[in-house]
């Protein structure tokens, strides 16, 4: 079988179900396990790498009212890949490479040549969400022994971190830091795991818009900087950026040194198995455990 995802997410899914080499084709920002790295990229962003966070906030929400998706796929490089089945999604209609996506990439390829196959489109939103994907996964290709067997190793996993003593800390999951956005979706789901209220939010919720005034009045007691599709080292300078706004910077859990910053692309942004390292994670954090300095990092000057 020859699969092609057009997701991280679904990269990650795909692999973990043993599927890694039956890939042929990823999207540009597939990075997990590293060796996709190498796989022929189908899409391209329109968005600009040096903007900056607020840029970006106001890029996505132009192409939001012009109904123009951020992604674009190259259609004569899917359909030379002779795809047997191609992992999208449909949770975001902002940024999604959706089937629509698809089809616009495939207009200037030749009917009689156009790419057939099946679409999968993966719509987690919740962490049940993404054992239900994976099973969809699995029950396209065949590997639904895989698939019940990860999906019972991660609940153990959920199921050991719920037996743990709770904090009760309010968590602000920071999933774009200007202007602030809360985590949303299976992210307080995550915090909940690890024994933490997530603020702004519940379990599916989708993230929102927050002003400063909200979070100052909600007074956080951790505020982890886990901003939608950057890694540990991006969330550091942006999060170290906010440490000069006259709200943050006065916040309680900022002066009790309760302000990390966080690899989001691995554990906060994507509905794939590493979702409950991300609960682990945040367990950690509020229970003063050891971090992994590779993971998260406390945000100082």
């Amino acid at each position: 079988m020859r699969i092609v995802s057009l997701l991280p997410s679904g990269t990650e899914l795909a692999c973990a179900l043993g599927l890694r080499a039956h890939l042929v084709g990823v999207s540009h920002e597939c990075d997990y396990p590293a060796d996709v790295q190498g796989l022929p990229k189908l899409t391209s962003s329109i968005l600009d790498h040096s903007l900056t966070p607020t840029q970006i906030d106001a890029a996505v929400a132009e192409a939001s009212l012009e109904r123009r998706p951020i992604y674009a796929v190259d259609g004569a490089l899917l359909d030379s890949l002779k795809p047997d089945l191609i992992l999208t999604q449909g949770v975001c209609a902002v940024c999604a490479v959706t089937p629509e996506t698809i089809a616009e990439g495939l207009k200037l390829v030749r009917l009689e040549e156009s790419c057939k196959a099946p679409v999968l489109s993966l719509s987690a939103v919740s962490t049940g969400g993404v054992f239900r994907d994976l099973m969809a996964i699995a029950q396209a290709t065949g590997t639904e022994e895989q698939a019940e067997s990860l999906i019972q190793s991660l609940e153990r996993r959920l199921a050991s971190l719920d037996a743990r003593p709770k904090s009760g800390a309010k968590v602000l999951m920071l999933e774009w830091p200007d202007p602030p956005w809360s985590g949303g979706h299976w992210v307080p789901e995550q915090v909940a795991a690890a024994g933490g209220t997530a603020l702004f939010g519940g379990p599916g919720d989708n993230s929102r818009r927050l002003s400063w005034d909200e979070i100052q009045k909600a007074e956080p007691d951790v505020i982890i900087a886990s901003a939608c599709g950057f890694n540990l080292e991006q969330n550091l300078v942006h999060a170290r950026k906010l440490l000069d706004h006259p709200v943050l910077g006065q916040l309680n859990a900022v002066k009790a040194g309760q302000y990390w910053a966080a690899d989001s692309n691995s554990y906060f942004s994507r509905p794939a198995p590493r979702i409950v390292d991300g609960a682990e994670l945040i367990h950690a954090i509020l229970s003063g455990d050891a971090v992994d300095p590779t993971q998260a990092q406390r945000v100082t000057r």
